[in-house]
């Protein structure tokens, strides 16, 4: 019997590269209009490709970027670039259709809810708090507390541990199919891929259900209880 869902949360609940795109692109226009002479284009380039390089959370990415466009960090445009991304951040940051719905359901059914994510824990906290939705959680576990990134065992062993249920007992919810499915699917957890948010032109994901809008998880798990296995989806 299923007791608990389990959710990424970028790109799962939040559109996270709607977010990160915009952030940037504010980022580079307030720069430039505060003196950095570069190509708009080349100027994003560079800054997604430190993103790929040293992880999408990196902190000191726009530091980076200016020794790279002006081979040192001029606290003026840094300041400028720092505060347009926050301000477009947080307008932009939204849940998916439905997510509150979705999660108020579960809630409802009696379902323990909990989240597995390669975010550092205050970026995990500060989404989900700018959503309104953390109190939805019964625990939050991040890159920080195992140390290990998806699809390690690690991060989803401690969320079924501090949720207090079996693998068999779980869902698991994600965007990514070789991290958020792979490594569920490995310690036996039901897959639920949110192909509304993949971003990887995922043919195969090999999850038990592929839904395109988050309600859909709803009535899985109401089968998978009812029936005792995984329904044919």
């Amino acid at each position: 019997m299923v007791k608990a869902v389990v959710f990424d949360v970028d790109n799962t609940l939040v559109d996270f590269l709607k977010m990160k795109n915009a952030a940037v692109d504010a980022a580079i226009e307030a720069m430039v209009d505060a003196g950095l002479d570069i190509d708009t284009d080349k100027a994003r380039e560079s800054i997604f490709k430190i993103y790929d390089e040293k992880g999408i959370e990196f902190q000191q990415v726009f530091d980076e970027f200016l020794v790279k466009a002006l081979g040192k960090v001029d606290h003026r445009i840094l300041a400028n670039g720092i505060l347009a991304y926050r301000r477009a951040r947080e307008g932009v940051l939204v849940a998916y259709p439905h997510v509150n719905m979705a999660l108020m359901e579960l809630v409802r059914m009696g379902m323990k809810l909990g989240i597995v994510s390669d975010a550092p824990k205050l970026q995990a906290w500060m989404r989900l708090c700018s959503l309104g939705i953390d109190n939805f959680f019964d625990t939050v576990v991040t890159f920080d507390d195992t140390g290990k990134k998806k699809p390690a065992p690690e991060p989803f062993e401690k969320a079924l541990e501090l949720l207090k249920v079996k693998p068999r007992e779980a869902v698991m919810v994600g965007d990514w199919a070789e991290r958020d499915i792979f490594g569920a699917r490995e310690i036996g957890m039901y897959t639920v891929f949110a192909r509304y948010g993949d971003s990887f032109g995922t043919k195969q994901s090999n999850a038990d259900l592929e839904i395109d809008d988050i309600m859909e998880l709803v009535p899985f798990v109401e089968r998978l209880n009812a029936q005792g296995k995984t329904p044919d989806v």
